[in-house]
């Protein structure tokens, strides 16, 4: 309380930073359950039951072959993954606690430093999902085998990003208009579960359907992460530049609008909710 603070060299500064990123992120990950492990394995069992859902599906709608040549539940988890990261990611962040936050009133806490963990730690708690998961299918079911892992795991940091650009820019308007937020928040994510691709090839689309899709970057990360995973897979209707490009648009746009956001702050706002 009355510890005297002196200036800092630029590492003690990002030591400092660093500092205070990895206890928020602790704090984020035991606040849905009070045994970190616990919340990881609730995560895990999310996204198996998910990759289960959509295996009886295409199976009783006799789907299964319309997918790719090779791995039937690798081709679901290249479009469940990437859509389970960019969809928790964006909630996660857009749920950040903003500029009027009892945590705020902190010293050294920050409203980036609240962006940050809740990126952080969501990233965290999806890769450690998805490698147990890859693990146990590759051990205990079926040995898998990924064309171009590093390339593929890139897709997954890049459905990430965009993420985070898209729940940035949901925060920076959430203290103004909150139920509006809440409502595209869960609207988005919703609507993702279609529009994302994650349920059929790209390729095959015809073009006025393909059109219906290639908004949103989601769909050309997972289109690409099957190009990357999938040795007889090229995909023709993505790009990688393309969800770069929103993500980096979508990050500016938001970092300027809770910039603003964060001048006009107001411990009123509170009361909006």
């Amino acid at each position: 309380m009355f510890e005297k603070t002196g200036p800092k060299t630029s590492l003690q500064s990002v030591f400092a930073i660093s500092e205070l990123v990895y206890h928020s992120i602790v704090r984020k990950v035991r606040k849905k359950h009070g045994n970190a492990l616990m919340s990881i394995l609730l995560n895990m069992m999310q996204t198996a039951i998910l990759v289960l859902v959509f295996y009886l599906m295409f199976s009783v709608l006799g789907m299964r072959g319309a997918a790719l040549r090779g791995d039937f539940l690798l081709y679901l988890m290249t479009g469940i993954f990437n859509f389970m990261t960019h969809t928790k990611t964006m909630g996660a962040v857009a749920a950040a606690e903003g500029p009027a936050s009892p945590m705020m009133k902190h010293a050294p806490m920050n409203t980036a430093i609240a962006i940050l963990a809740a990126a952080i730690g969501t990233l965290y708690i999806q890769m450690l999902s998805l490698f147990s998961i890859l693990f146990i299918y590759h051990v205990a079911i079926t040995p898998i085998v990924v064309d171009d892992p590093v390339n593929a795991i890139g897709m997954v940091l890049l459905s990430w990003f965009t993420g985070a650009g898209v729940g940035l820019v949901l925060l920076s308007i959430k203290p103004w208009y909150p139920n509006f937020v809440q409502l595209m928040t869960t609207i988005y994510a919703r609507a993702n579960m279609i529009a994302s691709g994650k349920m059929f090839v790209a390729n095959t689309l015809p073009s006025f359907m393909l059109a219906m899709f290639d908004w949103n970057p989601l769909f050309h990360t997972i289109d690409q992460a099957r190009g990357y995973t999938f040795i007889n897979y090229v995909p023709r209707n993505s790009t990688t530049d393309y969800p770069l490009y929103v993500g980096l648009a979508l990050l500016v746009i938001g970092m300027m609008g809770e910039f603003f956001t964060r001048r006009q702050a107001s411990l009123s706002w509170g009361s909006k909710r």
